[in-house]
């Protein structure tokens, strides 16, 4: 069942989908018209799941269940996967590429491979207080706090110190 994302307590556990790039405004509504459709038929052994979805920055697709209520099981979250594949497909971009890093730079994001952190931080392209985009997190309380979070308070930290040796 489709709630408002506002509904959702602090422990709603959440994922996050990430765009190489800023939906279009298209993009965007295929995804504010076909996202309550979905979640309003998600459920887990028919048990409908209360959830909500929230598109942040125009980039990033957050869908989020209320496990108070009653937890997502694996074929639920197989079923949002199916969700989330469809949407890679209509839209042809990727969602779920998890070796893009993105941060928070003024007003625009940039998206890095992981693999070009290191010598990004090493030329001093990414600094310790660049503000990384925490797509792990995992609950709404996170998501709240600790979204944009200063890359060396981050899991990049270790690259700050090697770096710096």
């Amino acid at each position: 069942m489709h709630i408002p994302f506002s509904q959702l307590p602090d422990t709603a556990r959440i994922w996050v989908y990430a765009a190489p790039r800023a939906f279009t405004q298209e993009e965007l509504s295929f995804i504010n018209t076909t996202a309550p459709e979905f979640l309003n038929g998600w459920a887990t052994h028919g048990t409908p799941l209360q959830a909500a979805f929230q598109v942040l920055e125009d980039q990033f697709l957050i869908l989020a269940v209320d496990e108070d209520v009653q937890a997502a099981s694996g074929c639920s979250i197989d079923s949002s996967m199916g969700y989330v594949r469809m949407l890679e497909k209509e839209l042809n971009l990727t969602l779920t590429d998890r070796s893009l890093v993105y941060f928070r730079e003024g007003e625009k994001i940039n998206t890095y491979p992981l693999t070009e952190l290191k010598p990004l931080i090493k030329q001093g392209k990414i600094a310790p207080q660049t503000q990384l985009i925490n797509t792990l997190v995992a609950t709404k309380e996170e998501l709240e706090q600790k979204w944009l979070l200063p890359a060396a308070e981050s899991w990049l930290k270790r690259y700050f110190k090697k770096a710096t040796v």
